[in-house]
């Protein structure tokens, strides 16, 4: 406290820095990579999705699924070829969801509150645990990439290096749908339905697997639900980032997902007009 003529005025908390900023930035990042790197099975599980697919579906479907010569693609591909996109929106996909389901149990330990309570702004607590889930989804994208390579799928070598950017903003708006779940999921037992009810519908609903041209002559419904579905515009951002090319109206997509998810997180996480605090006062975990 400290005084002057007319009584006695409260001290204002020191401004943080930019400096400051970055070491909360590292704090988290390096948390979160530390959890990743303890949780061996986590890992395994989230190459044994994709390689599933590449290695036995892709195996099995080369014959039955043609894929005709569609943009990016100049030539005929091979089935394992096209679906290696999609196979990295799922991991970007299942990991965004785990990253959702971090934040359930931190919040019943009650490690969440620790994060929470802490003198920073609770959007910027926020960003950084989305910017250090998508970091270790990235990873993990480029350990499958280099698995499907030694098995000779491969992509242009510039290309590893300009997907980089739309892993990253598929990522970010991945995490930042798990980000608003993990607000309303009260207890770890309920996860599991949003896995059945989110993840599942959200990836199968999609051109990840199959041609938007082949869905539509199938099922006319099938390819609206498709078009409305925000997955499929971070599978095609990767697809065509693969080959140096922008899909405008996907970056487009994914960018405008990625602001109103993100915004949700952070209106949710608001102590003062959240979810979290109707949880709090209904009698739900912190």
């Amino acid at each position: 406290m400290e005084t002057n003529g007319s009584g006695t005025l409260p001290l204002k908390a020191p401004a943080f820095g930019l400096a400051n900023y970055l070491i909360c930035l590292k704090g988290v990042l390096v948390r979160e990579g530390l959890r990743f790197l303890h949780q061996r099975e986590r890992f395994i599980s989230s190459l044994v999705r994709p390689l599933l697919w590449l290695f036995i579906f892709a195996a099995g479907f080369r014959q039955v699924l043609g894929v005709s010569i569609i943009p990016p693609y100049k030539t005929y591909v091979l089935y394992e070829v096209y679906i290696t996109p999609g196979l990295c929106g799922m991991i970007l996909l299942f990991s965004g969801m785990q990253s959702s389901l971090s934040m359930v149990y931190d919040r019943e330990m009650g490690n969440m509150r620790t994060l929470l309570i802490s003198p920073f702004p609770r959007w910027f607590l926020l960003v950084s645990k989305l910017l250090a889930g998508v970091t270790v989804s990235i990873a993990q994208v480029y350990v499958f990439l280099a698995v499907a390579w030694f098995w000779g799928v491969k992509a242009p070598p510039l290309g590893y290096l300009m997907v980089l950017p739309a892993l990253f903003l598929g990522g970010l708006m991945l995490c930042s749908l798990g980000l608003l779940l993990s607000s309303m999921i009260r207890q770890l037992e309920n996860f599991a339905g949003v896995m059945n009810f989110v993840i599942f519908p959200m990836y199968f609903a999609s051109p990840a697997l199959y041609p938007l041209w082949r869905i539509q002559e199938s099922s006319p419904l099938l390819h609206k639900i498709c078009l409305a579905n925000p997955f499929t515009y971070v599978v095609e951002l990767i697809r065509f980032a693969f080959y140096g090319q922008i899909d405008w109206m996907s970056l487009g997509v994914v960018a405008g997902f990625t602001v109103l998810f993100l915004g949700g997180a952070i209106i949710a996480y608001d102590p003062s007009r959240g979810l979290m605090t109707r949880k709090q006062d209904t009698g739900g975990n912190a």
